[in-house]
């Protein structure tokens, strides 16, 4: 039989006092080192990206957090077995390798070898409607797929796939829910759910930062000098933005609302962009008028030794 489930909070390295915030950075730490996509053909480093995710899910959902910290369910998320009966009463000798103190000195047993040995005592339970397991996967997503929103077809390792619709605004390290696309139940239970963890490829312009995004933005040395309106990039599409006289590297523009588009109640972010003044091969003319040009006010220069009038 599959090996039981770690505690989630050792697979994440806490405590259960650790908050939300502490869970959810733990987790993408370990999502972000073990991730299949930067481990190929690792399976080590696979299970403990499962681990990691199943730890992380389970620990996010305040509901099923408590249940498990009150022994109500399992780190699988399966329902535990009441208090009472044969494990907690046995006693004596014969009794010791499921006594009271929860010990259990002998081998695992499944639910049907414990109801062949136990017969009716344990025919109950064997009856009992159970939730399927869950699956958890992993999925590499285009920065602006992510923050516009898409839907992308994720292949199964039986070769069948799902579509699972990207959210606008998903962030690097996101657990996405598909409510019963999990393991079947048992006895009419209702099947488990898929979970996949979105792992965001980087963008050659972009950056995220939250809400808003950053890039940088060369222009020339015309531009800079003299302003003027150019195409600059955005996650909706290109626009044109005014550049002001007399811009350095270094200069930032807000661009208002053309960050992570707007959803739900949630207003859309910013675009800032960075300039970046790039001169290029200067001509013939630039470099003779740079020659013979001389600021109407030429920079005064002072050196260290130089000392301030008394």
């Amino acid at each position: 039989m599959p090996p039981a489930p770690q505690n989630p909070y050792e697979v994440l390295g806490l405590t259960p006092a650790a908050s939300q915030d502490e869970i959810r950075k733990a987790f993408r730490q370990l999502a972000k080192k073990h991730h299949p996509d930067l481990n190929p053909g690792d399976a080590s480093a696979e299970e403990r990206f499962k681990a990691a995710s199943a730890a992380h899910e389970l620990l996010s959902d305040p509901e099923r957090r408590a249940r498990f910290d009150r022994g109500e369910i399992d780190a699988s998320g399966q329902e535990q077995a009441p208090p009472g009966g044969y494990r907690t009463h046995a006693e004596g000798a014969a009794g010791r390798r499921y006594g009271s103190d929860g010990g259990w000195d002998g081998p695992a047993w499944s639910e049907d070898d414990l109801a062949e040995i136990f017969g009716s005592m344990f025919s109950d339970r064997q009856g009992a409607k159970t939730r399927g397991r869950d699956d958890v996967y992993a999925l590499s997503v285009a920065f602006l797929d992510a923050v516009n929103g898409a839907t992308r077809r994720l292949t199964l390792p039986d070769g069948s796939t799902l579509d699972v619709k990207i959210p606008v605004g998903t962030e690097d390290g996101q657990t996405l829910r598909l409510r019963g696309k999990g393991r079947p139940g048992r006895n009419g239970g209702p099947p488990g759910d898929a979970l996949i963890t979105v792992s965001i490829e980087p963008h050659p312009i972009f950056r995220r930062a939250g809400r808003d995004i950053r890039m940088d933005l060369p222009i020339g040395l015309k531009e800079a000098v003299l302003g003027g309106r150019v195409e600059a990039a955005t996650p909706g599409g290109a626009v044109r933005i005014t550049i002001p006289k007399g811009s350095d590297t270094g200069a930032e523009l807000r661009l208002r609302g053309r960050g992570v588009p707007a959803h739900g109640d949630t207003p859309a972010g910013d675009l800032f962009v960075t300039l970046q003044v790039r001169v290029g091969k200067a001509d013939a003319a630039l470099e003779r008028f740079l020659r013979e040009w001389r600021p109407e006010q030429e920079p005064v220069l002072r050196s260290s030794a130089d000392g301030d009038p008394g």
